[in-house]
C-alpha cells in the first residue's frame, strides 16, 4: 500500500514538473518569436515580405539588405557612437549609484530616510517631463552635438540607487564593515575593498538594464545632436524609413544588427544576472 502511494505521488510530481516545463519552454518560445521573425524579414526582399501568407523562413538576401543598410547610414560609425555612449553612462551609473546605495544603506546620518523617499518619489515623474528645462541647461552649458550631453545626464538615477540599496543592506554583514572600521579603514576603502566584491551580481544586473537603455534610448539623443556623424545608432536607423517607399527587408536587417550588440553583452553578464535575482528571491 506504502509502496503504491509512492508510485501515485511521484507520477503526480512528474506531471507537475511536465507543465511547468512546458510553460517556461512555450513561454520562452513566444517571447523568441519577434527576434525571430525579425530576422527572418532581416533575410527577405520587400516582395517576398509582402506574400500572403508571410514567410515564416529564412531567406536569403540578408548579406544584400546589410550591404543596403550600409549605403544609407554610417552604420558602423554610429554603432561606435552608441557604444561609448552606452559604456561611459553604463561605469558611471555602477560607480555613483553604488557608491549611494552604500550611503544609504550602511551610514546613518539625519535625513537619510527623507532624502531616500524623495530619490524614489522621483522615479514616478516620467522623464518627458525634463525634456525642456534639461535641454536648456545642456544649451547653456555649450553641450548641443557634444556626447556629455548624453552621458553626464544619465550618470545616475534613482532605480539604481534604489537596486544598489536594496541588494547592498541585505548582502554585506554590519559585522564585517564594523570589524574593518575599528581597524581603521576609512568609507570609501570598506566601499571599495569589502562591499563592491560582494556585489558583483548587483552590477552586472544594474549594467544589463542600463545598458540596454542607453543603448535603445531615441528620443533625448535625436534632440541634442544635430550632426549626422555624432547620431548614435537609434537615430541613424531612423534614416532607413523613406517616406516614398519603405524597404522593411533593409529595416529589419539594420534594426537586427543593432540587437546582437546587446545580446553579447547579456550573454556575457548573464550568470551573474541570474545569481542576484536568485539570491534575492532566497533572501526574500
Amino acid at each position: 500500500m506504502a509502496k503504491e502511494s509512492k508510485e501515485v505521488g511521484s507520477s503526480k510530481f512528474s506531471y507537475q514538473k511536465f507543465f511547468v516545463y512546458l510553460f517556461l519552454i512555450s513561454g520562452s518560445l513566444i517571447s523568441l518569436f519577434p527576434f525571430y521573425y525579425m530576422f527572418v524579414m532581416a533575410t527577405r526582399l520587400n516582395r517576398e515580405i509582402n506574400q500572403v501568407p508571410p514567410p515564416f523562413a529564412p531567406g536569403a538576401n540578408l548579406v544584400e539588405n546589410f550591404q543596403k543598410v550600409l549605403s544609407s547610414i554610417d552604420f558602423f560609425g554610429a554603432m561606435w557612437n552608441s557604444f561609448i555612449v552606452a559604456s561611459s553612462v553604463t561605469v558611471g551609473t555602477l560607480f555613483l549609484c553604488s557608491l549611494a546605495g552604500y550611503t544609504f544603506a550602511k551610514l546613518d546620518f539625519k535625513g537619510k530616510n527623507i532624502l531616500f523617499a524623495l530619490i524614489l518619489v522621483t522615479m514616478m515623474v516620467p522623464p518627458q517631463l525634463g525634456l525642456i528645462p534639461q535641454y536648456y541647461i545642456i544649451t547653456a552649458l555649450g553641450w548641443l552635438n557634444d556626447f556629455r550631453a548624453i552621458i553626464v545626464p544619465g550618470l545616475i538615477n534613482a532605480f539604481g540607487i534604489f537596486w544598489m540599496r536594496q541588494y547592498i543592506s541585505s548582502s554585506v554583514p554590519d559585522e564585517i564593515i564594523e570589524a574593518a572600521r575599528i581597524d581603521g579603514c576609512s568609507h570609501f576603502r570598506i566601499y571599495w575593498n569589502i562591499s563592491v566584491p560582494m556585489i558583483l551580481p548587483a552590477f552586472a544586473t544594474l549594467g544589463i538594464i542600463v545598458f540596454m537603455h542607453v543603448w535603445n534610448d531615441f528620443l533625448w539623443p535625436l534632440v541634442v545632436l544635430r550632426d549626422p556623424t555624432m547620431h548614435t545608432l537609434q537615430v541613424a536607423l531612423r534614416a532607413l524609413n523613406d517616406a516614398r517607399q519603405m524597404d522593411y527587408g533593409m529595416i529589419m536587417s539594420g534594426t537586427f544588427w543593432a540587437t546582437v550588440p546587446l545580446i553579447i553583452v547579456f550573454l556575457l553578464f548573464n550568470r551573474l544576472f541570474i545569481q542576484s535575482l536568485s539570491e534575492g528571491a532566497v533572501k526574500s
